[in-house]
């Protein structure tokens, strides 16, 4: 198993039920795992690229695997929720990106289960603005969607874990709002482009020197979203 430590994060190269039994608990999961709908396709269509691996995505993870995700932290938010509902308990409060585009051939809005109670909320961001974070992986989330993710579900956490890491997003998120993070990722062509982007992250300083002034700016005043608008 390789591990890496970059800032304030910890990434395993590895299977996450091989390597979620050597960590303690932490303050919340943030994760995205892999649908089972073959999203990593070898040829392009219906709006998948090539990515080069087609095999990551033919299945869902286990129910051993989602209850050893619901152990780890008090709070836990499984993108793509409505892909495992069958597999985790009945909660109330539910996330929502929408992608603001109709028709597409992929789909118009993404869900995220949560372990919460309380009112579903959603954001509002394109899909061709999330394209300019450079997608390298083919379910990869927008980074201001993930970075809304931790601010509205777990704006306490001071660890954040991810067990299906992917190209590293959440891990970025975590070091733009000033997080610690733990992340696991079993293909190692996804590993090492995470490794990258998180290194990037954090060779950044003037994130955190903005972090005060970045948390008290609205989600939606900064997505042109505010009443009114």
């Amino acid at each position: 198993m390789r591990v890496e430590h970059i800032g304030d994060a910890t990434l395993y190269l590895g299977d996450c039920l091989e390597v979620l039994p050597t960590l303690g608990k932490v303050d919340a999961v943030v994760t995205d795992p892999p649908y089972g709908i073959g999203a990593g396709r070898e040829k392009p269509h219906n709006g998948w690229a090539d990515y080069g691996i087609a095999s990551w995505d033919l299945h869902r993870p286990s129910r051993e695997t989602f209850d050893c995700l619901l152990r780890s932290a008090p709070i836990v938010i499984i993108w793509g929720g409505n892909y495992f509902a069958d597999l985790l308990p009945a909660k109330g409060k539910w996330l929502i990106w929408d992608k603001g585009q109709t028709d597409f051939s992929l789909a118009d809005a993404e869900l995220a289960w949560t372990s919460l109670d309380g009112a579903t909320r959603r954001i509002v961001y394109p899909r061709a603005r999330a394209l300019q974070d450079g997608k390298v992986h083919p379910t990869q989330k927008a980074l201001r969607v993930m970075e809304w993710t931790i601010e509205i579900a777990c704006p306490d956490a001071q660890t954040i874990l991810d067990p299906f890491m992917g190209s590293g997003t959440t891990g970025v998120a975590c070091a733009n709002l000033g997080r610690k993070f733990i992340g696991i990722e079993i293909e190692e062509k996804y590993f090492d482009i995470a490794c990258k982007r998180i290194e990037i992250a954090y060779s950044q300083p003037l994130l955190f020197d903005d972090l005060a002034d970045y948390k008290s700016k609205p989600i939606e005043q900064e997505l042109g979203l505010e009443e009114g608008a």
